[in-house]
Formats: C-alpha cells, structure tokens, sequence
C-alpha cells in the first residue's frame, strides 16, 4: 500500500512547489537588474554647494534661515530652512542631487 500513498503525495508536492520554481526566478532576475544598475554615487561632499544652492533660490523671499541639512539618501541631500520674516515668513524644503532638483515653499500659519 505504500507505493499508492506516494503517487499522490509526490503529485501533492510536485503541484505545490510549482510556484516557487517561477517566484524563485523572478527574484533571481530582480537581483541580477539591481546589481546591473549599481550603487549610486554619494554626494555627500556637496552639501556646502546644496545649501548655498537652496539659499539662492530662496532669498527672493526675505531673510534666509537654515533650520537643516540632511544626507536624506545616498545621493538626495534636503535643506530645509525658512524665508521672510513675520506675517510673511515661509519655510522652504529643497532637495538636492547634483544640483536643485525640487523646491517648494510652504506658508508658516500661527499656532492656535
């Protein structure tokens, strides 16, 4: 009786271990893609130039204030910081790769 038990045992565990073959693949071909692509660069060196870039971009809006420079990722610094002064103060984010890539500023309400 044992040689009947296997048959549907092996077909059992032949149709369940089918997805895996094809799931095992795919990540095999997700890793080969990422390595291919490499590892960026690092722009850590270029923080001085990021914030005197942001700075620029912001001074048409008043009195400049960097609250912070941040290495966000690898290759991405963010300034933030604020521009103006009183009811007119703004803060600004900027993100930064090799050069300004986004800027946005943003109304500062009173606190309630």
């Amino acid at each position: 009786m044992q040689p009947i038990f296997l048959i549907p045992a092996a077909l059992g565990a032949i149709t369940a271990l089918g997805g895996c073959l094809p799931m095992m693949t795919a990540s095999a071909v997700g890793v080969a893609a990422t390595s291919a692509r490499g590892k960026p660069a690092s722009n850590a060196h270029l923080a001085p130039t990021a914030e005197a870039a942001c700075r620029q971009l912001a001074t048409p809006h008043g009195a400049i204030h960097v609250i912070d420079v941040e290495q966000a990722k690898v290759n991405r610094i963010i300034v933030w910081g604020t521009a103006g002064e009183g009811a007119q103060k703004q803060s600004f984010e900027c993100h930064f790769g090799t050069a300004v890539t986004a800027f946005k500023l943003r109304p500062i309400t009173a606190s309630r």
